[in-house]
Parts: C-alpha cells; structure tokens; sequence
C-alpha cells in the first residue's frame, strides 16, 4: 500500500467504514501504511444503525478520524428520477415488473446504486486530499464476482484481493480488530436483512476450500456453481473490452 502510494504520488488513503471485517482490516492497514494520513468515511443509506455503529466502533478502536456522510437523501432523489424513465421507453424495451422486496433480480438495479454512491463520495474525498481510495474487496468475493461493478470494486489498490475470507479473519485478529466486528455475519448492508452467504448461496467456508484445493476440495454441484459464477463475472474483473488491434 505504501509503494502504490508512492507511485501515484498520493498522501494516504481514504477507507469506507461499512462495519464489516473487511474495511476495518484494510483501514488498518492503511494507517500502517500510512500513519497519519487516512480518513474513515461512513456512509449510510438507509442501512442498519449496527452498521454505522460498528464502523464508528472501529473508528474509536484504531484512533481513526471519520467523516460521516447520510447519502439517503441523495439516493431518494436519484431512485425517484431513475424509476421515471421506463415510461419513456417503447413497449418492447420495458423491463418485467418485480416485487423489489422479494425479488431479487428487481432488488439489485436499485441496491447497486447505493455502492456507486458510495464510491462517488469517496473520489470526491480522495481527490480533495490526494488520498487513494482502498478497496476491501477480498480474493473470495473477486473470484466470482461478488462485487459491484463501479461500485465497491471502483478502487485504487485492492489490499485484501489475495487473501480469502478465512485469511482476512485471521489478519483481523491479529490486527487487533473488534470480536463483535470479527464474529459478525458478513453482508453489503445493500437490503435490510441482507446477507452474503445467503446471497450467494453457499459459504465463505466452502468458497474458500475451493480456492485453496481446487474443484476436488468441495461437491461436484458446488465446484461447477462456482466456475459458473467466475465465467459469468469475468467482465467485472477485465478492462472495458476492445476491438482486437489491426494492421494499419
């Protein structure tokens, strides 16, 4: 982190604190990096209190400065407009109508703004302060593209992106992060209730296995949802893609 800090010829780093293990793991080691020269930034948006409280617990555990920024209201304003446009639209373009309480396909349109948002602010912070803004984005999660394209995966550097879950929960003991923000069930805080392992269907646990002992290490069914998952998402790992270069 300190060298790609260097190289962009940035100050420090700017971290979302989402309450969860991964940021508060990455905003410590971003002071690490870069003592003195980070800023925490909570973000709610309609989100669980126990979030913001437990980013803010981080905060207070690390010594951390924090801003807090309420994007709710942005986000109302945003979805308000957004909603209008299908009417807009010819027949033949006008997406299925579905229940976004129950439905996830209707529910995440809406939930991948709240990241993007997020970001939005977070650039705007970094840019201010010529910080870098650092992911928290781990290796479980990029493998099959369990991340918001432009969201949180529109990052600078990426300190966890090599590192399954089970390791970041190591590292997070040993970095001396919170038991309650250790112990607690990982979610993107995008719905209320929402939940990753839920989400995804199967845990960070067999998701890992597979990572660490390949196709063998985990049920034929499971093994072919995940390279599913991989193929599926590889656009969000790529560069935008082009046109093959030409003789000229």
């Amino acid at each position: 982190m300190r060298q790609q800090a260097t190289i962009a010829g940035a100050r420090g780093f700017v971290v979302g604190l989402s309450g969860g293990i991964d940021s508060a793991v990455v905003a410590r080691l971003a002071q690490m990096a870069t003592p003195g020269k980070v800023l925490g930034v909570v973000m709610p948006c309609h989100s669980d209190p126990q979030d913001q409280a437990d980013g803010e617990l981080v905060a207070q555990r690390f010594s951390l400065p924090t801003v807090t920024i309420d994007l709710a209201p942005a986000y109302d304003v945003l979805i308000a407009d957004l909603k209008t446009l299908f009417v807009q639209l010819p027949d033949e373009q006008v997406p299925e109508s579905g229940d976004e309480a129950s439905d996830l396909k209707a529910r995440v349109p809406l939930a991948n703004v709240k990241p993007r948002l997020r970001m939005t602010a977070l650039y705007y912070i970094a840019n201010s302060l010529n910080y870098l803004v650092a992911g928290t984005g781990n290796r479980s999660e990029l493998t099959i593209g369990y991340f918001t394209k432009h969201g949180d995966g529109g990052v600078d550097v990426l300190p966890l992106g090599r590192l399954t879950k089970g390791e970041v929960v190591a590292i997070a003991r040993e970095v001396d992060v919170p038991d309650s923000i250790v112990e607690k069930p990982p979610s993107a805080g995008l719905w209320p209730g929402q939940n990753d392992e839920r989400e995804i269907g199967f845990s960070y646990s067999e998701l890992d296995r597979y990572l660490s002992r390949g196709p063998d290490g985990v049920a034929p069914a499971l093994a072919m949802r995940i390279e599913r998952l991989v193929r599926l998402t590889e656009h969000k790992r790529a560069a935008p893609a082009m046109p093959p270069e030409t003789d000229r």
